[in-house]
């Protein structure tokens, strides 16, 4: 297998089919390799509490000349009711990681939604940029620290946010880590804007 990601063993052929295209369209855009066994500590993130279990099929580091960046394939297991019956429910995503220089705190943006406008009005929770419109009715922005997220949410940060072209995605930032992911099926062309997203944060945060 060369240096494709991990063991096949187990999964579906559909499911390696997704992988290796994946592989492969990285591969064209990217320089990657190999992690190794890297912790990324993902039980520091709420995207991945939500879950039973998680656990890390395998990632590549995405060499991009300023600051490594990752790309994660993550097995998650969540447990749901159906006809009174307790099941494991399994889910491959993909999710992109990247080292930040400045300290963030604790923030998670996802869209925006009317359910949260509404919410909005009665408990003001978000953060809010009033000189970026556009971007605060676009997105749904929980922070811990004020002060730290103002300042390291600047207009090139929010740039980059806005220019993901992916639908439903979330990202989570602990202290200098982010991540950003959804829950849609692996693909070769999310996998691509997840990382095409990390590597521009790793020159301009």
């Amino acid at each position: 297998m060369s240096d494709f990601l991990f063991d096949e063993s187990g999964l579906s052929q559909e499911t390696i089919d997704s992988f290796r295209a994946t592989y492969d369209e990285l591969r064209e855009h990217f320089n990657i390799q190999l992690t190794g066994h890297i912790n990324f500590h993902l039980e520091d993130f709420e995207a991945f509490n939500q879950y039973h279990n998680h656990q890390l099929l395998g990632s590549y580091v995405i060499k991009n000349g300023h600051s490594d960046c990752y790309l994660l394939f993550v097995d998650t297991k969540a447990k749901k009711a159906k006809e009174g019956a307790i099941t494991g429910h399994y889910e491959y995503q993909t999710w992109a990681l990247a080292y930040l220089k400045r300290d963030f705190g604790r923030v998670k943006i996802r869209q925006e939604t009317l359910k949260d406008k509404l919410a909005e009005l009665i408990h003001p929770l978000e953060l809010d940029f009033k000189e970026d419109k556009a971007f605060s009715d676009t997105f749904y922005v929980l922070v811990n620290d004020h002060a730290k997220a103002i300042h390291c949410m600047d207009r090139h940060f929010r740039n980059a946010v806005m220019d993901i072209r992916e639908d439903d995605f979330v990202i989570e930032i602990v202290n200098h880590t982010l991540i950003i992911g959804n829950k849609k099926p692996i693909s070769p062309e999310r996998a691509v804007y997840m990382a095409e997203f990390v590597c521009k944060l790793a020159e301009v945060c």
